[in-house]
C-alpha cells in the first residue's frame, strides 16, 4: 500500500517513518510529496488541522495516491500561543532552527511561566475530496529552558524540556522521542483508527 507523506521537512518525515515502521506490520510504501513532484500546499489557516487537511488534499489532488498529513508546532501559552502555526517561520520567512531558537529565547527571556507544548495534527485522505478524512491529535508537555541542551532532533527540540523524561527533546534518541512526542502519539492514534477503519 502507497501513502505519500505531505510533508517537505526532513526531521518530520525521519520521525513519521520510524514510527510507522515501528507499530506498523503492513507493507507499507512512504513517499514524500517531493519525490513524486508534488507542489508545497499552502498554509494558510490559523489552526492546525486546517492546515494539516489542506496539505493531504493537495497531494491526494496532485498524485492520485491516500495522503498522510502532518501539521504541528511548538505552543507557548504565556506568549499567547506562539509560535504557535508559525512555528517554522517563527522569526521569518526563511527562518530555520537556529534562527527559531534565538526568536523564542528572546520573547521569553523576562517570562516566569514556562509552560509550553507541542501540538501534532495528523490527517489522513484517501483522495482529495475524501468526506470522511482520518485525523488524530497529540500533545506533548514540558516547558522552555534558558538555553540550548543537546543536539538531536530539530525544530525547537534544544530548548524544550519534558520534566518527565528530564531530558530536552534534542537529548532524546529518536525512539524515547517518539515513544512521548505529540507526532509519536498522533500517529499511534492515527494508526489505530486506520485499522478499526479497515483501511489498514
Amino acid at each position: 500500500m502507497t501513502i505519500v507523506l505531505a510533508s517537505g521537512n526532513a526531521g518530520k518525515l525521519r520521525e513519521i517513518r520510524a514510527a510507522l515502521t515501528a507499530v506498523q506490520a503492513a507493507d507499507l510504501h512512504l513517499p514524500c510529496a517531493a519525490e513524486l513532484g508534488a507542489p508545497a500546499a499552502d498554509e494558510p489557516h490559523g489552526t492546525f488541522l486546517e492546515n494539516a487537511l489542506a496539505k493531504a488534499r493537495t497531494v491526494a489532488a496532485y498524485t492520485g495516491l491516500a495522503a498522510l498529513s502532518d501539521d504541528s508546532g511548538l505552543v507557548v501559552p504565556a506568549l499567547s500561543g506562539a509560535p504557535g502555526v508559525h512555528s517554522a517561520r517563527y522569526a521569518d520567512h526563511d527562518a530555520n532552527d537556529d534562527t527559531n531558537n534565538k526568536k523564542l529565547l528572546g520573547a521569553m527571556r523576562d517570562v516566569a511561566d514556562r509552560r509550553a507544548f507541542y501540538y501534532a495534527a495528523m490527517v489522513y485522505a484517501a483522495a482529495a475530496d475524501d468526506p470522511a478524512p482520518v485525523f488524530a491529535e497529540g500533545f506533548w508537555r514540558g516547558e522552555i529552558i534558558t538555553e540550548p541542551r543537546g543536539n538531536g532532533g530539530f525544530g525547537y527540540d534544544p530548548l524544550f524540556f519534558d520534566p518527565t523524561v528530564g531530558k530536552t527533546g534534542a537529548q532524546m534518541t529518536a525512539e524515547e522521542k517518539n515513544r512521548v512526542s505529540h507526532r509519536g502519539l498522533a500517529l499511534r492514534r492515527l494508526l489505530r483508527l486506520l485499522k478499526r477503519r479497515k483501511i489498514l
